[in-house]
């Protein structure tokens, strides 16, 4: 099941061509989006996520999006999606460059789909999760803005063909470490670990794109007492920490049971309480 619509708010085909073939997205992935979890009609941190389309927007030079058109198109996505059948939609918004030397300007549109089983079964069992170099030092973002780190941009071969890698290792998911050790993210979500009462996660600085999902979880376990760090910390914390979770619009938070096959600890209560800390936004 899949529900698009145009920035004018209008639904189009969406079995039907919709970008232009000499369009930069397509050629180049030149472009940016987003991914918005919607449940029983309600986006979460739809506004957070549209800051966050146009901090992509400004680091890859673009033009800002329309916020406007896009959430025009969310809200006629949301409008049409069949709620009775489907009661959790992945909503995308997509914005690419446009067209190669045209005068157009951007190529913009939203796109709803269903969660796969597959995801949904992380969400519930957890996942396992091997530890893959990036090639980068977490100082490069700032001496090499050039190369887009922390920007989420259409260019994610890198970050699939670490899954595929992963797939290839008999794992779930990756999780990237730095050339000097320290923790990233993952290619699909940022990563979260418990050691006594703060939770921690990697700083945008590294090079990390900064978590909608993950900003959620410290919000609300701020108010419930908890500390929180947005800190480099060292790949050795996965396994003296006291739970690991790989946060994201759509995988929510998901336990991580085990990296390079040795076990994770994280107590089945605590994981709950993490669970609920985090939906206690909504």
């Amino acid at each position: 099941m899949r529900v698009l619509a145009l920035l004018d708010g209008t639904i189009a085909d969406a079995q039907a061509p919709l970008l232009r073939a000499d369009d930069l997205g397509v050629q180049r992935g030149d472009g940016i989006f987003e991914t918005i979890l919607v449940v029983e009609r309600q986006p979460r941190e739809l506004g957070p996520h549209l800051d966050r389309l146009e901090r992509s927007a400004q680091l890859m030079d673009m033009d800002p999006p329309d916020r406007a058109g896009f959430e025009r198109a969310a809200r006629a996505v949301i409008d049409h999606w069949p709620w009775d059948t489907d009661p959790e939609m992945a909503l995308k918004l997509v914005c690419t460059r446009g067209v190669d030397g045209g005068d157009g300007g951007q190529t913009g549109f939203a796109m709803g789909q269903q969660i796969s089983a597959e995801m949904l079964r992380k969400r519930a069992e957890g996942v396992s999760a091997v530890t893959l170099e990036r090639g980068f030092a977490p100082d490069l973002k700032q001496r090499a803005p050039w190369l887009l780190l922390s920007a989420k941009t259409l260019s994610y071969a890198v970050n699939m063909a670490a899954m595929r890698e992963a797939e290839k290792r008999g794992v779930d998911e990756v999780v990237f470490t730095a050339t000097d050790g320290s923790v990233l993210e993952g290619p699909t979500s940022n990563v979260v670990l418990a050691r006594g009462d703060t939770l921690y996660t990697t700083p945008p600085e590294s090079g990390v794109l900064p978590g909608t999902t993950q900003g959620a979880l410290f919000r609300a376990a701020e108010q419930a007492g908890w500390r929180t760090e947005v800190a480099t910390f060292p790949g050795e914390w996965l396994f003296d920490s006291d739970g690991v979770w790989l946060a994201s619009s759509v995988r929510l938070i998901t336990r991580v049971n085990t990296i390079d096959g040795v076990d994770v600890r994280a107590a089945d209560e605590q994981h709950q309480q993490i669970t609920k800390l985090y939906e206690s936004q909504y």
